[in-house]
């Protein structure tokens, strides 16, 4: 029985002491820039942008994820073919079709404004979102491997962080706190649009269903889930060194883009034709049912941001702001991760019968996906979501337990998080 009592405990104790955990292992107390390194180099490791292997090899492999070269040809190829079908395709045709090229850069499948208006143009769901996604998560593998080793990587430099897991795991933060603090202002920015906001979670379900995206709110969607399809690629796939806590992040990232994928794919029309002739104060009502999963993948993004921020200020070993930082992180959380995740629960498990009862059947031909049995495919990944982020919400209160009972937690590995160093170290022991 004491075996048994004492495994949580124990498990805690070594997800708290793991330089490798994703949560708690940045904010563990790091080596000071200038002190002596018991293990390793007292010299900087230079990273080096990984070496294509060849176009073919790397995507054959999967290497075009982590090697910026290959995914920047793989950019700029139906980009090139793009401008040349534009320049060349009038000499040829009186009236040229239309560039195959132009879904991958830009949203498709427009249809008729319900307000009539040119300024204020509508888009529906289609085939093509596919190739849009598709393309963009070459994109983003790009941008994410050029910022880390052209940006992230010569400032931890600069401030003497040398071993190489550190390296990659304050580039990873760096690259975070751009992605999250952009698309945060940009869906704050679309949901103050919207009927929805702040969280008016009661016009998520009103005059269901919404047929029409405006282009903003859908460029949003799609982008979002090109990126977290592409990080789910590089976890899955072991592109990158896994972390102790792979199976949490694989779950996060697998019920994200559930919640993305029901937003898009199932609470508006897919594959049917936009059926005209709605009355106009339903259609004015844009896309508050989508706006439902954007104020969700919004409540996420915006406390990440200050999440990377702590975790950069531990590296960088900028004792002074860590603490108000680490405190206001807290808050930050608790309310969009909590709170308003809790908000939008209660939404879906008391609203939805706000639903007009003729909308209530599984119907895709008709635009209709809202039987009742999919109030609980609504429900289950925002609860899931929020049981990791309770998890996770445990380990930060820790950590801040010791804080202010100032007790620090020992890192042996020095700063080294992934431990290859000193793998690499007791290797050379053995050889001497």
């Amino acid at each position: 029985m004491s075996l048994k009592s004492n495994k949580p405990q124990s498990t805690i104790s070594m997800i708290e002491t793991d330089p490798s955990h994703h949560l708690t292992g940045p904010l563990m107390p790091q080596t000071p820039l200038d002190s002596y390194i018991p293990h390793g180099s007292r010299y900087p490791i230079i990273r080096m942008t990984p070496v294509s292997h060849g176009l073919w090899s790397d995507l054959r492999t999967g290497r075009w994820v982590v090697v910026p070269s290959t995914s920047l040809r793989m950019v700029l190829l139906p980009l090139v073919l793009h401008i040349i079908w534009i320049v060349f395709a009038p000499l040829f045709f009186t009236h040229p079709p239309p560039s195959p090229f132009a879904p991958l850069f830009f949203i498709s499948h427009p249809t008729p404004s319900p307000t009539d208006d040119i300024t204020d143009p509508r888009y529906r769901k289609g085939w093509f979102d596919l190739v849009f996604l598709a393309y963009y998560v070459v994109v983003f593998s790009f941008v994410r491997q050029f910022f880390l080793f052209k940006v992230c990587y010569p400032i931890a430099h600069h401030f003497g962080i040398r071993k190489e897991g550190k390296l990659a795991r304050f580039g990873e933060q760096g690259y975070a706190i751009i992605y999250f603090s952009f698309f945060g202002a940009w869906g704050v920015r679309i949901m103050s649009h919207l009927p929805t906001w702040w969280y008016n979670c009661q016009q998520f379900w009103i005059d269901y269903p919404h047929w029409q995206m405006t282009p903003e709110l859908k460029r949003y969607y799609l982008m979002q889930a090109s990126y977290w399809c592409q990080q789910l690629v590089v976890l899955v796939f072991g592109l990158e060194k896994p972390r102790k806590d792979y199976r949490e992040l694989v779950a996060h990232h697998v019920v994200t883009l559930w919640l993305i994928g029901l937003a898009f794919g199932l609470l508006s029309r897919l594959f049917s034709n936009l059926i005209c002739g709605h009355h106009r104060s339903q259609v004015e009502l844009w896309d508050k049912l989508d706006a439902n999963w954007e104020c969700c993948v919004t409540s996420m993004d915006i406390p990440d941001v200050f999440l990377a921020t702590v975790k950069v200020l531990t590296y960088l070993r900028w004792e002074r702001a860590q603490i108000p930082s680490f405190i206001l992180f807290i808050v930050v959380w608790t309310y969009f991760r909590h709170y308003l995740n809790l908000v939008m629960l209660w939404s879906v498990y008391k609203d939805f019968d706000l639903i007009p009862h003729s909308a209530r059947s599984f119907s895709p031909s008709n635009g209709v996906w809202m039987a009742g049995w999919m109030k609980w495919q609504i429900f289950t990944p925002i609860l899931l979501l929020q049981c990791l982020n309770l998890f996770w919400y445990f380990l930060i209160w820790r950590i801040l337990w010791h804080v202010v009972m100032g007790s620090r937690l020992k890192d042996d590995r020095s700063d080294d998080e992934g431990s290859d160093d000193e793998a690499s170290d007791k290797k050379k022991k053995k050889r001497s």
